[in-house]
């Protein structure tokens, strides 16, 4: 810990200059007096450091020295700065040492690139979460990191969508994928490939047996493999349809339904046109929610399953009196 320590401090000076004792110690969570006796050590080490006293005073390296580790264009520099936005450190655990990294990857830069890496990591923001999503569940996926580290077999309990009860499984794991906020372990499980929400992990056990995994697969190979699994699972035929949208709608129609929307939205007048498609013709129903500020040109298939859904809507509403629910609803 402290010779990670030492190296902080070394390059927060080689970047900032000069530093106040009681930064570095805020910094680097120590106390003023843990700050000066490590400066005293990286003086016996050879270190030309030394120490101000007064209102502008602080710690600083002799003019002219640098530890030099050079190599990085702007761009490369840029692009590892804004990985700091990403935010799967803090799920691993990792948060504290990717913040060091960072630091010492910023002073070991040349001069001229700086600017270019604090400005990018200062303008450019990733969050991977999706707008008025409900909060993601607590996910123990530190355990999980360490025990995929291993290149052990895992012995995991596993809970499926719907099911009532947790499963057992020896599994060959791979590794870890973060899509769209959701973690994956990405296993084997008897010689085939096999995908699981971290979320569903109940528990996950290191065993004493290797990992085996297929001879020259990799990660990315199997992840390929379960996401086109996924996106082009067997099911019934897409439904088609061409909808007409007023344009003072547009934008939240787009927000609302556009993972459905295929191909341009025409806009011309008043309303806009577009294509989507659907995995299942009752998935329409959703459209119901903009109301006469929508119309389904065509499949009329896909007309009638809205009708039939209002219909069934005001039946029941207009059934029920002032303050009741419908029949075998409580209200």
């Amino acid at each position: 810990m402290k010779s990670d320590r030492l190296l902080s401090i070394l390059l927060l000076l080689q970047t900032r200059g000069r530093v106040r004792a009681a930064e570095l110690a805020e910094r680097l969570e120590v106390s003023v007096r843990t700050i000066h006796r490590d400066v005293e050590s990286l003086s016996a080490a050879g270190v030309p450091v030394y120490t101000e006293r007064g209102r502008h005073g602080g710690i600083a390296l002799v003019p002219g020295f640098r530890t030099d580790v050079t190599g990085l264009t702007t761009d490369e520099a840029r692009a590892l700065f804004v990985l700091a936005a990403q935010g799967t450190h803090a799920a691993l655990g990792l948060d504290g040492a990717f913040g060091s990294a960072l630091r010492k990857v910023m002073a070991a830069l040349p001069e001229a690139h700086r600017p270019a890496a604090e400005l990018t990591s200062r303008r450019i923001l990733v969050d991977p979460g999706r707008w008025m999503a409900p909060p993601m569940p607590d996910v123990d996926v530190d355990a999980l990191y360490t025990a995929v580290l291993s290149d052990r077999r895992l012995r995991i309990r596993y809970r499926h969508s719907g099911a009532d009860r947790e499963r057992a499984y020896t599994v060959d794991p791979y590794g870890l994928v973060a899509k769209a906020g959701v973690w994956y372990l990405v296993a084997d499980h008897r010689g085939r490939p096999r995908l699981f929400r971290a979320d569903r992990v109940a528990a996950a056990t290191t065993t004493g047996t290797p990992a085996v995994r297929r001879d020259g697969v990799e990660l990315a190979d199997v992840w390929a493999l379960l996401r086109e699994q996924v996106e082009n699972r067997p099911g019934p035929a897409p439904t088609r349809i061409r909808v007409r949208v007023r344009r003072a709608r547009l934008d939240l129609f787009l927000r609302v339904a556009g993972p459905f929307v295929s191909g341009p939205v025409s806009e011309g007048g008043e309303w806009a046109q577009a294509e989507l498609v659907y995995p299942e013709p009752a998935a329409v129903r959703h459209l119901l929610q903009f109301g006469t500020d929508l119309w389904i040109l065509d499949p009329l298939e896909a007309r009638a399953e809205l009708l039939r859904v209002a219909r069934e809507t005001l039946a029941a509403y207009g059934a029920a009196g002032a303050g009741e629910g419908p029949q075998g609803v409580p209200s």
